[in-house]
């Protein structure tokens, strides 16, 4: 067990290690959790909230939680507002 926690503790700095991203899920909606490499954060597509990682340790508390920006649905909006526009 400690030698498993030394493994885990060693990756941490590398982003997360794959074992315990597998284990986490979301602390509101208790969906899984995808790692961002880009933004070093763990995301609930779930609810859209970003939980930091702060020294290779989640911050899973939800007050810690930011809501995620959805591009996604903008570019979908500007897509139907125009196909709309051109009837």
């Amino acid at each position: 067990m400690v030698r498993a926690s030394f493994t885990i503790l060693r990756d941490a700095g590398n982003g997360l290690c794959k074992t315990l991203s597998e284990i986490l899920v979301c602390p509101l909606s208790k969906q899984p959790l995808r790692y961002c490499e880009e933004t070093n954060s763990l995301i609930s597509d779930a609810i859209g909230v970003s939980f930091p990682i702060k020294d290779g340790i989640p911050c899973l508390v939800p007050n810690d939680g930011k809501i995620t920006e959805t591009e996604d649905t903008s570019k979908t909006d500007d897509s139907v507002d125009s196909s709309s526009t051109k009837n």
